[in-house]
């Protein structure tokens, strides 16, 4: 037995235990201790004092880089937007939702075109032509065919990766297929943790052989606009940002301004039409958002 704290990575908060991961992959079971007054979440980073037996004493919480709420989870450094090709077409809307929440939360992101087994969609057709020449990141998958899955694997290498999309899209079966022999390795800590596979609603990190984590519900809801001022969106538009300095007012919201590059940039077809309606369609939230709060 030992009083020397260790550094851990909180993977389930189950039955009034922690379950925490150390920098050699074990897993402690852990109590609190009664000096902490703050909510445990998974995905904390933690001190902790292993005792016998897996057993531990979680002594104090790091400070988080952020902290998400559907599902409540931190440090999330990644997250994958899983669209399909096809059935159900992917809306462009909703990625264009994703990608500016994921950018105001601090978060990596990576476009996942799955199903590509299948006839490719119109809007999966521009999704795959616009995004990645504006420097975002896409990688095409099939679950079905086992295409794409390593280069995931590498992206989520060493992060914590969430999941984002519509029902429909594969994130069940694509999760599946990155935790490598899920039945198998989750049984076992199932046997220790008192874990079914399907036997609570918590968020649970999965750690991956090929390293990196991954939350084990595809459930990652963040539709609505995050808590910004109307003045900041176009700062998560990585596509207007060439022309943001060109604007003629320096507070532009290129909406309704004369003069706005951004806009001519969409008559030129250099910025796509179709970012350009859902980023007015969020700022117009935002707005109107700010009326009601003032």
């Amino acid at each position: 037995m030992t009083n020397t704290y260790v550094e851990g990575l909180v993977l389930k908060n189950y039955g009034g235990f922690y379950y925490v991961q150390d920098s050699k992959k074990d897993i402690y079971e852990c109590k609190l201790r009664g000096k902490i007054r703050q909510a445990v979440l998974t995905g904390d980073k933690v001190l902790f004092t292993p005792l016998e037996h897996g057993q531990g004493i979680l002594e104090t919480i790091q400070k988080r880089r952020n902290e998400m709420t559907r599902p409540r989870i931190a440090n999330i450094d990644l997250l994958l937007i899983i669209l399909a090709n096809d059935e159900p077409a992917p809306s462009l809307s909703l990625l264009d939702r994703l990608l500016v929440n994921a950018s105001y939360n601090g978060l990596t992101s990576y476009i996942i075109l799955n199903k590509i087994d299948l006839p490719e969609d119109e809007n999966a057709a521009i999704i795959a032509r616009y995004y990645p020449q504006k420097g975002f990141n896409l990688i095409k998958s099939s679950v079905r065919n086992n295409i794409g899955i390593n280069s995931i694997k590498e992206a989520i290498m060493d992060r914590i990766a969430v999941l984002a999309g519509p029902s429909g899209t594969g994130k069940s079966s694509l999760l599946n297929l990155l935790v490598e022999e899920a039945d198998i390795k989750t049984q076992d800590v199932s046997k220790k943790i008192g874990r079914g596979r399907h036997t609570t609603r918590h968020v649970e990190l999965y750690p991956l052989d090929s390293g990196g984590w991954i939350a084990d519900t595809p459930g990652f809801s963040i539709l609505n606009p995050p808590n910004m001022e109307s003045r900041q969106l176009a700062n998560h538009y990585p596509d207007f940002q060439e022309f943001v300095s060109l604007c003629r007012f320096s507070d532009c919201l290129h909406y309704r301004e004369k003069d706005c590059s951004v806009k001519k940039a969409v008559s030129d077809n250099i910025i796509a039409e179709f970012r350009y309606r859902n980023y007015v369609a969020m700022l117009e939230e935002l707005i109107e958002n700010e009326r009601c709060y003032r």
